[in-house]
């Protein structure tokens, strides 16, 4: 017998999209271009409003549990608000995946507060809805790096290649292992999905027809 439920749920399009990947890859810009075209609720990270960022980039080590706790803390915020919304009535795009907290908390904390952060976390992670679809945008580190620099927020200057190789090597350990979503991994370091009208509709295509599993995706003729 046909399971008719399951089939039109591999079928059917992502309504909640989640765009992930490190600092300088481009998620908040496609999120805006997704959010344009398929008239979808943007969720942002409230990374400005983080008071202790700024010193975290000057001296991580003194500033990174705090930091890391007000950004635990600001998503599950977001994550319960959206819980309490029907998804199905509007298509939803997200520019941080909740799970991915963690990248960091392991990357930054030491020991004793990594604990502490996993009791925390394990009080959340239950409340969080789980995305329709992930975009894991990547991006070799000295291309991140230029983007950052381009972009010139002055918290973000004293970025180095060295903490972006690590942070593109976490993230990119993660999502290896991530299989609670459809993945779609995206090639972002000679491609220009805001300036390109062709490179952004093929990725839309993708993101329209991928329903399970993970799939690398760079458009014909980036290269």
């Amino acid at each position: 017998m046909l399971d008719v439920t399951k089939d039109a749920a591999l079928t059917r399009k992502p309504r909640y999209i989640v765009v992930e990947g490190p600092i300088g890859v481009g998620k908040s810009s496609l999120v805006r271009k997704l959010g344009e075209r398929l008239d979808a609720r943007m969720i942002f990270e409230q990374v400005d409003e983080n008071p202790f960022l700024e010193g975290f980039y000057k001296d991580s080590r003194k500033y990174a549990f705090q930091t890391q706790l007000f950004f635990l803390l600001s998503r599950f915020q977001q994550q319960r608000e959206l819980a309490q919304q029907d998804l199905f009535a509007q298509n939803t795009v997200s520019d941080y995946l909740f799970a991915k907290d963690k990248i960091f908390a392991y990357l930054n904390l030491s020991e004793h507060e990594l604990a502490l952060y996993e009791r925390i976390y394990r009080m959340f992670e239950f409340e969080i809805v789980k995305p329709d679809l992930v975009v894991f945008l990547v991006a070799h580190p000295k291309v991140l790096l230029k983007r950052i620099r381009v972009r010139n927020h002055a918290y973000e200057r004293r970025l180095g290649i060295e903490y972006l190789d690590q942070l593109t090597e976490a993230y990119s350990k993660f999502f290896f292992a991530y299989d609670e979503s459809p993945l779609l991994v995206v090639n972002t370091s000679e491609i220009d999905f805001v300036n390109n009208p062709e490179h952004f509709d093929a990725l839309l295509t993708e993101i329209d027809t991928h329903t399970r599993g993970t799939k690398h995706f760079i458009p014909l003729g980036s290269g």
